[in-house]
């Protein structure tokens, strides 16, 4: 499966909007502060992702920022963190 590394942020006005968004983003990704997520993830899981969080915002009130850095096995992101390290969502093993 080719995965890529992405980076989700979002601006939601309404409180309750912004609980279902992060509720729904929490299935996808890592949390790593109040309105992002790192997510690595198959662009079809990408599209799937982007579907449901269409379904619940307002599209005049609310936005997703949605930043593709790359295959996720070859990326390398260049960040810099003050207090916590940033560590980058390794790939897991899953067996079905």
């Amino acid at each position: 499966m080719n995965e890529r590394l992405y980076v989700v942020t979002y601006d939601i006005s309404d409180r309750k909007r912004w609980r279902k968004v992060f509720k729904i983003m929490k299935g996808y990704g890592e949390w790593l502060q109040l309105s992002v997520f790192q997510c690595r993830i198959s662009r079809r899981r990408l599209a799937e992702l982007k579907s449901k969080l269409d379904r619940e915002i307002h599209h005049t009130e609310d936005q997703v920022v949605v930043l593709d850095l790359g295959d996720a096995d070859a990326v390398k992101p260049h960040v810099s963190s003050l207090g916590r390290d940033y560590t980058p969502i390794e790939k897991e093993v899953k067996v079905v």
